[in-house]
């Protein structure tokens, strides 16, 4: 059971970082489960009919479900506030549509077979995931993340082109998602067209919201939230989903920027911002 605790946290943190990495750039997006399902059925081809190893194909996958967050996010990225959440919303319903289509993956009845995920391959992923953002926010490119995200006109006119960089984190928030999707197809074994609905691409985003958007904190903290918060009202039977609800939307009005809602923003950030605006 502790097992599981360690396995479902750490890979709803990835997800949650996979929302927060394309945050940085200031946008958002509901297309998250869509390409964690990418990730697990790529992946699982891969292994279960080609017998390639688990870390290689959750690689694979991760590059395959990023390169096709490329070619969505081109046009998509060029949209801006309800319709940008519009078209991840549709990335998501359709790629669960192709998926119950193809006979190859079982359709709707899903794809099994796949095994291989162990709590250490989750706890490495995420401990990867976390030392590369930490070290992203300690790096030049932080700074350029902060200029798209704070003021996109000044950042184009000091040279950033603000669409490549919100493709590049577009990108990476699907290559997130789609690895930790493998790991949590070869966890279950079985995964269905159903269980990568548009529900799962909001509490995607919920972990990130719930947790805090302006630091790579907020989100694992989040992630394990929400996680654990149904473990804990199991007694209440039918009314589980009522208390989780509950206990949710009663965080989100205490804390609406998050439960960490500090940001720091580097000096250079700043001072960019500053002179620009002078």
């Amino acid at each position: 059971m502790m097992q599981d605790y360690v396995v479902f946290v750490g890979i709803n943190i990835v997800l949650a970082w996979s929302v927060y990495v394309i945050l940085l750039a200031g946008s958002l997006s509901f297309a998250n489960g869509g390409f964690m399902a990418i990730g697990a059925y790529v992946s699982g081809v891969l292994t279960v009919k080609f017998g390639v190893p688990l870390v290689l194909a959750a690689l694979a996958a991760g590059v395959a479900a990023g390169a096709i967050g490329v070619l969505v996010g081109f046009p998509a990225l060029r949209t801006r506030g309800i319709y940008l959440m519009l078209v991840t919303v549709g990335v998501t319903v359709s790629v669960k549509a192709v998926i119950e289509s193809i006979d190859y993956v079982g359709g709707i009845q899903g794809f099994g077979g796949m095994v291989g995920t162990t709590q250490w391959h989750v706890v490495a992923l995420v401990a990867m995931v976390g030392c590369g953002l930490w070290a992203l926010s300690k790096s030049p490119l932080q700074r350029i993340l902060d200029a798209v995200r704070e003021d996109e006109l000044s950042a184009a006119s000091l040279g950033i082109n603000p669409v490549h960089v919100k493709l590049v984190c577009f990108g990476a928030g699907a290559f997130l998602a789609a690895v930790a999707g493998s790991f949590y197809a070869h966890y279950l074994i079985h995964v269905a067209p159903d269980q990568f609905g548009i529900v799962l691409s909001v509490f995607i985003v919920l972990y990130a919201v719930l947790g805090g958007t302006n630091n790579l904190w907020g989100p694992p903290i989040g992630a394990a939230i929400m996680t654990l918060i149904p473990e804990f009202v199991r007694g209440l039977e039918s009314w589980r989903p009522t208390a989780f609800g509950i206990i949710i939307l009663g965080l989100l009005l205490i804390r609406p920027d998050g439960l960490l809602a500090f940001r720091s923003i580097t000096a250079r950030a700043r001072g960019i911002f500053v002179t620009k605006r002078a």
